[in-house]
Order: structure tokens, then C-alpha cells, then sequence
């Protein structure tokens, strides 16, 4: 499946903050890409504030239109609030799981430490980024891979954030998926109802 290959600054400036993670580049120029992008003020309809939900959700998360579609239906067939099902269900994605684990740097990364075959859930290889890890699973990095620089410097970084919803064990490089995250317990800045809304016209 195709994924955008193009600069994440400018996706960033053009949502106004820096989705995909800390950017200098952003710090300096966070105003709307383009020659004109400092002085450009633009008046956006409701149509155009829910499909620009919808795009940051994606970009945020990695996840292309068609396969956003499913998570949505999937959310729709749930009971509870759809909107923050739907998050919730992008939230365990083991890609996504695997970067909040702070074993890599950025979504990317980890989608990348997933396909190379660096990571086991319940110790059994796992190559599908889109993986939905279950509340309970154990996801791990392979024997093999815990000296790659790339794991061991993001495992380093004081900056990776625990969360409440995941165990997580420094020593084996180990974290388990101990429940299901809250919509409070999100931080990502996505206006879920929006996205709800848009799909329901």
C-alpha cells in the first residue's frame, strides 16, 4: 500500500502543529506553507473543518483512506461513542503501540522496526504494522534486534512518555497493552466528532 513520501513539515504547517513530532523546522515556520502562507487567512466551511480532521487523523496515524474507512465502520459497529472508538482502535495498532512504547522514535519508525520483523507479540513475530494488539498482549523487541541504534537511542530518550493504559519493562524491552486508552488519556489533538460527523452527510 502506497504511504506519503513527501515533507512532513509542510503537512505539518498546513494543520498548524507539528503532528508527526517534534520539528525544528515547524518551530520556525509554523504558519501555512506557500509564498503567501504568512498573511493568508482563510475562512473554512464546516465541510472543510471535518475533512481536515479527518486528514490530520490519517497523517497522524499513517493510515490511507480506504483502510481509515474501515476503522471507521468497524467503530460504527461498536456500542459506545463512535468517535473515540475509532481512535481507540487506531491507538492499538501495533505499529502506533510500538512507538508510545518509546521503542521507536516516530510512527514511521516503528511501522518500519514492524515490517523488518523486529518485534513479537506474545513472542511470535509480527510483520503487520496494522496489527490490532488485544488488551493483555505482551509486545516485545527480538533478542536480535534490542542492540539496533535505532531501538536503543529511542529507548534512551528520557522524553518518551509512559502512559497509564501500557506496562512498560526498561530492562527486557517489554510492554504490555493493559487496557484500552480513554479518550482522555489521547493526547493527540483530533477533533473525533468532527471526523463523525463528516462520514455521516
Amino acid at each position: 500500500m502506497a504511504r506519503y513520501r513527501g515533507p512532513k513539515t509542510r503537512i505539518a504547517r498546513k494543520f498548524g502543529e507539528p503532528i508527526f513530532g517534534p520539528d525544528k523546522v515547524f518551530d520556525r515556520k509554523n504558519y501555512l506553507p506557500g509564498m503567501h502562507g504568512v498573511n493568508k487567512r482563510r475562512k473554512t466551511s464546516e465541510y472543510g473543518t471535518q475533512l481536515k480532521e479527518k486528514q490530520k487523523a490519517k497523517y497522524t496515524y499513517g493510515v490511507l483512506e480506504r483502510q481509515f474507512r474501515k476503522y471507521f465502520e468497524r467503530a460504527q459497529r461498536k456500542k459506545g461513542i463512535t468517535g473515540e472508538i475509532l481512535l481507540q482502535l487506531l491507538e492499538c495498532r501495533l505499529d502506533n503501540l510500538v512507538f508510545r512504547m518509546g521503542i521507536a522514535p516516530t510512527r514511521d519508525a516503528a511501522r518500519q522496526l514492524v515490517s523488518h520483523r523486529h518485534i513479537t507479540v506474545n513472542n511470535k513475530v509480527a510483520s503487520i504494522p496494522s496489527f490490532h494488539v488485544s488488551t493483555g498482549d505482551i509486545v516485545s523487541v527480538r533478542e536480535k534486534s534490542k542492540s539496533l541504534e535505532v531501538i536503543t537511542n529511542s529507548v534512551a530518550n528520557e522524553r518518551a512518555k509512559r502512559y497509564s493504559w501500557i506496562e512498560w519493562d526498561h530492562s527486557s524491552l517489554t510492554g504490555k497493552l493493559v487496557s484500552v486508552p480513554e479518550r482522555s488519556d489521547i493526547p493527540e489533538n483530533i477533533k473525533e466528532q468532527s471526523i463523525v460527523e463528516l462520514y455521516s452527510k
